[in-house]
């Protein structure tokens, strides 16, 4: 038997940890004696106050605490997977309002962001398409480029289309950084780049530029706030039907038809603007869209392969490919003819 100091030290725990978890009943001593009230703890029960430890240290309530020490194993595994993805959630809505957070306060200094030459104008050939030629709002007619330490993110919009590519830096110095570029300079900063293994996206404050060796190449900067695409990426939910078919079948026959373009969902298969394809689906689903927005976010994609999450016949439609997880396209449908 041990005091509950010699315990405490044992297993990792402050007597008073001791004292509280008694009063909560998940580990009540061995022995108290009756005259003192002292508590003492056999050795069978350190693996029960370390496990307790270890649970504590992990953040699981202390409700649910006794499920893991007491319940089964299964229930066990159970309860913990759940108190993992619910970290993560946590982690993830903390880190993306800490960097909404940073990106709202003045720089306080360059930033610069080492990448792949070609694999940036690989990204800025998938990403402009989705840019709008024209339009009221001069935001639109520009892509935003992102450029934290988590990774580099290139973004365009015209309302109807969203178009997102990650990037994963070689290495980047400085705090977060938004930069809104018109899609014809990045157009052309994007040809300069191919042609250079590596390249530095170098932004200062109201000036950006790309940087290979002794060579440069302007990145202008347009002055406004890009619409809050984040938003639109959280509000999608979980989508009702999953459509994996072969992208450039589906491109094919989505040129071919006349607008509004129509996608029946069947089981196993698709109607596709009257052109019957084979698919991995379940349905019924009925969808329309704009070929000249559908058509470009199927030609912008990588493999032969193209995933469509579909939540419902208003709601975006997230275009995704099999062998590139970081561009992702969602495309709004159109009213039923």
């Amino acid at each position: 038997m041990h005091s509950i100091s010699a315990f405490a030290r044992r297993v990792g725990l402050t007597p008073s940890a001791l004292r509280f978890y008694d009063d909560c009943g998940v580990l009540a001593p061995a022995r108290v004696d009756p005259l003192t009230g002292y508590r003492y703890y056999s050795a069978e029960q350190e693996e029960r106050a370390v496990l307790l430890r270890g649970l504590r240290a992990a953040g699981v309530p202390l409700a649910d605490v006794a499920v893991v020490l007491d319940g089964t194993p299964e229930a066990a595994r159970e309860l913990l997977h759940a108190h993992a993805a619910r970290l993560r959630e946590q982690t993830d809505a903390a880190g993306a309002a800490l960097a909404e957070l940073l990106r709202a306060l003045p720089p306080s200094g360059p930033v610069r962001t080492r990448l792949g030459g070609p694999e940036l104008a690989s990204a800025v050939r998938q990403v402009v398409p989705a840019a709008a030629r024209d339009g009221a709002v001069p935001e639109l007619r520009c892509v935003l480029i992102e450029l934290a330490v988590t990774g580099t993110r290139l973004v365009a919009t015209d309302r109807y289309r969203l178009a997102v590519r990650e990037l994963k830096p070689l290495a980047t110095d400085g705090e977060p950084r938004e930069l809104l570029v018109p899609a014809p300079a990045l157009i052309e900063a994007a040809a300069w780049a191919t042609r250079r293994p590596e390249v530095t996206i170098e932004a200062g404050t109201g000036e950006a530029r790309l940087v290979a060796g002794d060579d440069t190449a302007p990145l202008p900067l347009a002055e406004g706030s890009f619409p809050a695409y984040r938003e639109v990426l959280r509000a999608l939910g979980e989508p009702a039907h999953r459509v994996l078919v072969d992208r450039l079948a589906l491109r094919d026959a989505v040129d071919a038809g006349s607008s509004p373009w129509v996608l029946d969902v069947r089981a196993d298969e698709l109607d596709a603007g009257g052109t019957t394809l084979p698919a991995v689906c379940a349905g019924p689903a009925r969808l329309a869209f704009d070929p000249a927005v559908l058509g470009p976010a199927l030609e912008a994609g990588v493999g032969p392969d193209v995933l469509l999450e579909i939540t419902a016949a208003d709601r975006p439609v997230v275009v995704r490919s099999a062998d590139q997880g970081s561009f992702t396209t969602l495309v709004m449908p159109v009213a039923h003819p």
